[in-house]
């Protein structure tokens, strides 16, 4: 009887595995077995993010995050670099999450921007809900590139 159970179940898990290999893509994969963009942004996340950013964050890197006009990467007049944009034209998304949530806490490292030092004035989670909305700006090919290094830097 033992016996017949495990053949039983070893028919299902074979089947189950089978399953899969019938050429049709998976979710999260196309045809030519590119992953698909799976964001995991929580929608309500991301909304709290916007309007934190819009009341906090809109002045300086404008409005969706593409910025203010002129160059962001030519330094002003007392030697500091003007905000940049956090949408997908500029280095934002070349930073892990950890990183991101740092310069909203402690501001531009070493003076070389105007950022302010959030922490304190936001809440954790506030921060964290802004860097979800920054998140949800890039594109998908930027975002899959982000999530790429990401990774990468979790596993350093």
């Amino acid at each position: 009887m033992k016996s017949m159970k495990w053949k039983i179940f070893a028919t299902l898990i074979v089947g189950l595995g089978l399953s899969g290999c019938d050429g049709t893509p998976q979710a999260g994969q196309t045809e030519g077995d590119e992953t698909l963009i799976e964001r995991k942004l929580d929608p309500a996340q991301v909304a709290r993010g916007k309007a934190v950013y819009e009341k906090v964050c809109l002045e300086c890197h404008g409005v969706g995050g593409k910025g203010q006009p002129g160059d962001w990467r030519i330094r002003d007049a007392a030697g500091r670099f003007p905000p940049p944009p956090l949408d997908d034209s500029a280095h934002a998304w070349h930073h892990p999450t950890a990183v991101l949530l740092e310069m909203i806490r402690e501001g531009s490292p070493g003076g070389q921007g105007n950022m302010p030092a959030w922490k304190g004035k936001l809440s954790e989670q506030e921060m964290q809900d802004v860097v979800a909305y920054i998140k949800s700006l890039w594109s998908d090919p930027v975002y899959q590139l982000w999530r790429k290094m990401e990774r990468q830097s979790l596993e350093d």
